[in-house]
């Protein structure tokens, strides 16, 4: 009986090592397979464009995004309308491709000023997921427009330069926040007064309300602004609404130009639903793989 009790511990210690043998041989092959890789957040923003400014997204190797931007707005003291749906309209039409996924290059013309533009968008940094490293997203952003409708003589002075250091990081599944420093410097200033460059801070939040809604909204402050007329803040209150391969964005906001420099610097009149004032603003981005 003793011999029994001894040879049945013997088995069970030899099986009880094979399987512990065989278990980490095959932890070591699953390690093998699927290495420790960094988990990356997605969809900070989920648009290439929070509202009316750029935001860090940036499409994939091989995507082409068709944009266009509307801006309506009426005048004060009862101008004759240009429309029956508001006194002026301007309209944006762009492109977007992705040369890799963190290299895009886009470019379009707008309506009001007939403005041409062209710009690179770069993803340096990618947050992390339960990183102290990389705990935001940092993109890089290059404009350069040309002014159809100035009144300079050259061609060069009228070019104008926006530079972005765009910030973001997604607190929660539902909220992400992004700041944009930004510089500027325009060729031709419209008297010798005013400064070829100027400085801003951008700020611009999502908040997700549903599965494809979210409510957002950005701000812009001029540190050094034109002095030579009346500018304010670029601010929007808006909606985004994602249809897979379609992105609708609704806004309020009080600047009618959809180009870096011009919103930025440019806006001639302050957020409030006085006619003038109040802009409504149409987006509808379409995304072609």
């Amino acid at each position: 009986m003793k011999n029994n009790i001894f040879f049945l511990l013997l088995i069970s210690v030899l099986i009880g090592t094979s399987v512990s043998v065989k278990a980490q041989d095959l932890l070591k092959i699953i390690d093998e397979e699927y290495p420790n890789t960094p988990q990356y957040e997605i969809a900070t923003f989920k648009a290439t464009r929070l509202s009316i400014g750029q935001s860090i997204e940036n499409r994939k190797k091989g995507v082409l995004q068709l944009m266009v931007m509307n801006r309506y707005w009426n005048l004060p003291n009862n101008v004759q309308t240009q429309s029956f749906v508001a006194d002026k309209w301007s309209a944006r039409f762009g492109l977007e491709y992705g040369l890799t996924d963190k290299f895009t290059i886009g470019g379009g013309w707008t309506s009001l000023e007939d403005t041409y533009d062209g710009y690179l968008k770069y993803r340096l940094i990618r947050q992390q997921k339960n990183s102290k490293k990389h705990f935001a997203s940092v993109t890089l952003f290059q404009n350069a427009s040309y002014n159809g409708n100035s009144l300079e003589d050259t061609f060069s002075k009228k070019l104008a330069f926006t530079s972005q250091v765009l910030i973001a990081r997604k607190f929660t599944p539902n909220f992400s926040l992004q700041i944009a420093p930004t510089f500027i410097y325009r060729n031709a200033t419209a008297v010798n007064n005013d400064s070829n460059s100027h400085f801003a801070i951008g700020i611009g939040g999502r908040y997700k309300l549903a599965n494809h809604v979210s409510l957002v909204s950005e701000y812009y402050h001029v540190t050094n602004p034109i002095t030579t007329k009346d500018t304010y803040g670029a601010f929007a209150l808006g909606v985004n609404w994602d249809v897979r391969f379609l992105m609708l964005q609704f806004q309020m906001t009080n600047t009618r130009s959809m180009v870096e420099d011009a919103f930025i610097l440019q806006t001639p009149n302050n957020f409030n639903t006085e006619d003038g004032n109040f802009v409504f603003g149409f987006n509808a981005v379409f995304t072609l793989n």
